[in-house]
């Protein structure tokens, strides 16, 4: 018992450090980033919402979602591989020649993913099989190329795996033709030939939406371009929407207040123009949102000190958790791997699974439910259905079929046997002890019965 314990322990310990290192590894997008540009290049997993009406910009596609940004207005890059030549194969006219499909590729790369596709290479029929070295002629900072051969015969087929680290930065571009993103010609040439295969790479470190600007848009109040769903004002016109004039001191405070007697901009902002331009925090990363200010990213609950528990956006008062957590504080964990018991139930089937922590059903307790000081125990809770199938003996012969059904029984020769949980017992009608030993699956008991008896003389 105490080494299935430990091996439990074991376990549950693996199981939460793989969860604190997938949470160590969680992306982390910069709620502060200014542009669509700078989202996007913080990690491969960040999106851009591009909806005027949206106070969430720069996070996960999932959130985003979750956050109300319609799936049409979430701007996330994941690079692409096109076929720009692929002239049908033919064999190699001499020793020194190869056939390779296809002959040229396009190759869009946002940093941190993976792109791959497959090169077929013919080599002439009577030349003798050896494996093929793939060489690249040199490649942009920060930009990796991996092959993998998938057969050694003829023709070969080789996986091609293109990856880039990050964006280039300034200092990078001195030997990147006066650009850094492309593109870039590459030769991919197998070891002792002649001929490659060439690709044209491509950073994504640009927001499409960057290149269409709608000026005067009606959604910055027709005093600004609206570019990747932010307004870029006109001066003098500052503000979400464009809709304050810094040279005009006119205001229309009731357009400001949510209701009748209502504060102005929730008290939490000045009216100008008939807009609510909200104030500014001293933390950069607390700020008030809304038509009237009445939404924060601060005023949720809290849970060990930190907003939502540190695992989800506040929005509006309310939590917004990350995968895997839950409760108005996010401090409720959806892993059940701790409520798990030995026979793959949660808590035993005696109680429910609530933040990762059973909570049992009266009598029963402990961590996973299994523990039951006032119940009957197991050996005499399964006693007369083990001598009833085993033997036709005992007090539940007469009901054995309707009691016993759900009871699965085997037969083993003696006691030596059973390998665990061993029961003795003593049958009442011939007065030989007889013995068994039980476990518990999904589909109910599982008892196994030793035919030898012991018997008094």
């Amino acid at each position: 018992m105490c080494f299935r314990m430990a091996i439990k322990l074991h376990c549950l310990s693996l199981l939460l450090l793989l969860a604190c290192s997938s949470r160590a590894k969680r992306q982390h997008c910069p709620k502060s980033a200014t542009d669509c540009n700078e989202c996007i290049r913080s990690g491969p997993d960040c999106a851009w919402c591009t909806a005027p009406d949206s106070d969430i910009r720069c996070q996960t596609s999932k959130v985003l979602r979750r956050a109300g940004c319609p799936k049409d207005h979430i701007y996330n890059p994941r690079g692409e591989v096109q076929v720009a030549r692929n002239d049908s194969s033919v064999e190699p006219v001499n020793a020194d020649s190869l056939s390779l499909q296809p002959q040229e590729l396009s190759v869009q790369l946002r940093p941190g993913v993976r792109q791959s596709f497959f090169i077929t290479i013919t080599r002439p029929s009577n030349q003798h099989i050896r494996d093929l070295t793939m060489d690249a002629s040199p490649l942009p900072v920060g930009v990796n190329i991996t092959f993998n051969n998938i057969a050694n015969r003829s023709p070969t087929v080789v996986e091609v795996l293109v990856k880039a680290t990050g964006c280039l930065r300034e200092k990078d571009n001195a030997n990147q033709m006066h650009n850094r993103t492309g593109p870039w010609s590459v030769q991919l040439t197998p070891r002792g030939y002649s001929q490659g295969v060439k690709l044209e790479i491509s950073l994504e470190c640009q927001c499409e939406c960057t290149k269409t600007r709608q000026e005067s848009s009606l959604d910055c109040s027709g005093h600004g371009a609206l570019v990747c769903g932010r307004c870029e004002c006109d001066e003098p016109y500052a503000g979400q929407r464009c809709h304050s004039n810094l040279d005009s001191s006119s205001q229309n405070e009731d357009a400001c207040r949510p209701g009748p007697n209502e504060p102005v901009c929730s008290n939490r902002g000045r009216c100008v123009e008939g807009f609510c331009e909200c104030a500014q925090r001293e933390n950069p990363d607390e700020k008030y949102s809304g038509r009237y200010c009445e939404c924060a990213n601060f005023d949720c609950p809290y849970w060990n000190g930190r907003v939502c528990g540190g695992r989800g956006q506040c929005m509006c008062g309310q939590c917004l958790c990350d995968d895997g957590w839950t409760d108005d504080d996010c401090a409720c964990s959806m892993d059940t791997a701790a409520c798990m018991t030995s026979n793959g139930m949660l808590c035993n089937g005696k109680g429910t699974c609530q933040c990762g922590i059973c909570k049992c059903e009266p009598p029963y307790a402990g961590p996973t439910c299994e523990t039951c000081p006032f119940c009957q125990g197991p050996c005499l809770r399964y006693s007369a259905c083990a001598e009833c199938q085993a033997f036709g003996t005992g007090a539940a012969k007469d009901r054995c079929e309707r009691e016993c059904s759900s009871v699965t029984v085997t037969m083993v020769e003696t006691r030596h046997d059973l390998v665990e949980q061993l029961c003795k017992m003593r049958s009442r009608d011939d007065m030989c002890s007889f013995y068994f030993s039980y476990s518990r699956t999904a589909s109910g008991p599982q008892l196994t019965v030793a035919r030898a008896k012991d018997c008094p003389n």
